[in-house]
């Protein structure tokens, strides 16, 4: 091999740079591959993207050095507010409204536009001395063995370390090379994403409005501005993405609501079709996946992003543990704990979120009554209100130290 690492990370998005960050400040040496051009990476003008991070995936961004850069841009989400209704005709009555003020900790989470949160990752990786980047080229073969593991490049060069991460989304190639299937299915529905410009404050509330085809999610950002996650069927937004910007705004109108005032649309407009797709094993000989390359789920809980930083924290967890202990940190038992960690926590929150879709993205008079009593239900009681507010903070289930805000 013409150049070795301890690991390698396939993938230069966001779970890859926070965990190579992690490892590295762990004592490892750490080779990140992205194929993207890192100018393109460092593009800071505003696209509409953004994320809704969990407390817990603040308090890791924290621990290894980010937050810092990103909080001044980050919007802290006050209340969540849930409800269930018609486009045009409003929401029913009975709603679920989350308050950051019954829990102890603080937030519930903060927005952050992606162009933030990127370049910031990108900074502490350039000051990071054990961190190499290889941008603007990509993974065309990978081997491991008992030996280790070692990747070819499309630039020729060749690779090596002892473990490979594939961070590289759904389709990982990471993944496919290694022989590892997926499961899923899609949903027959397409998010549209954008960021909006208000009239009026919105002061920290995210609104998540059900409706027949599919969620609008209305997340807060800074100044009076908010993002947009907008899900319908295929056909139909379709359509709407190829209209021009008034008759896009007319769609979105009656769906929004006239809470915040006047809306315009502010930076560009995507769309993506959305699935759930589990990859089948986390794991394989000298090899693990991370985030959406092991797992990918609709966007309604907003918990994408947030899973796959839980994925970088455990395995930065056990890795680090088992370097200390002496152990091979890319062994069958190493690797496996972190699986173990992973994985029904990850397929749980998958299927959940594919109940949830299912439950509420149609017009059933029934199952409308029932949710809506549902929501009633749990609006009204205290304990289980604070639970809801507990797990969308992250707070919940066997939480690695990196979420806890502490080092491993």
């Amino acid at each position: 091999m013409s150049d070795t690492s301890d690991i390698l990370i396939v993938g230069g998005g966001l779970n890859g740079p926070a965990l190579a960050l992690s490892l590295a400040q762990a004592g490892f040496s750490v080779t990140v591959i992205d194929a993207l051009a890192e100018q393109i990476r460092a593009d800071a003008a505003f696209d509409g993207r953004a994320y809704a991070l969990a407390l817990s995936s603040q308090r890791l961004l924290a621990a290894i050095g980010v937050w810092d850069r990103v909080a001044d841009q980050a919007q802290p989400m006050l209340e969540i507010r849930v409800s269930d209704g018609h486009a045009g005709l409003g929401p029913s009555p009975l709603v679920m409204q989350f308050d950051h003020a019954e829990i102890e900790e603080g937030p519930m989470g903060f927005m952050v536009e992606d162009r933030h949160l990127r370049r910031a990752l990108m900074e502490a990786m350039a000051a990071e001395p054990g961190i190499t980047t290889r941008s603007g080229v990509r993974v065309v073969a990978q081997a491991t063995s008992t030996a280790g593991a070692g990747v070819t490049l499309s630039d020729g060069a060749t690779l090596g370390a002892r473990l490979l991460v594939g961070c590289d989304g759904r389709a990982s190639g990471t993944a496919e090379r290694a022989g590892i299937g997926r499961t899923g299915h899609g949903y027959g529905q397409t998010a549209l994403v954008c960021a909006i410009a208000h009239e009026l404050p919105h002061h920290g509330i995210a609104h998540q409005f059900f409706m027949p085809p599919g969620p609008l999610a209305i997340l807060p950002l800074t100044g009076n501005r908010s993002s947009i996650v907008w899900s319908e069927t295929t056909a139909h937004a379709a359509e709407i993405a190829a209209m021009d910007e008034e008759a896009y705004l007319a769609v979105l109108r009656p769906r929004f609501g006239d809470f915040l005032g006047e809306i315009a649309l502010a930076g560009q407009r995507f769309s993506y079709p959305l699935g759930l797709t589990l990859a089948k094993s986390f794991i394989g000989e000298r090899l693990a996946l991370v985030g959406d390359a092991a797992h990918g789920m609709h966007p309604i809980a907003g918990q994408g992003l947030n899973a796959g930083l839980r994925d970088v924290a455990a395995l930065a967890e056990v890795v680090t543990l088992a370097a200390r202990r002496g152990e091979d940190i890319a062994g069958p038992g190493v690797l496996d704990r972190y699986q173990q960690w992973r994985r029904f926590d990850t397929t749980t929150l998958a299927l959940a979120t594919d109940a949830f879709n299912r439950l509420f993205s149609n017009d059933n008079p029934l199952l409308r009554l029932g949710r809506d009593l549902g929501m009633g239900l749990v609006n009204a009681a205290p304990a289980l209100r604070r639970g809801f507010i507990r797990e969308a903070a992250g707070l919940t289930g066997d939480l690695p130290r990196l979420m806890q805000g502490l080092p491993v």
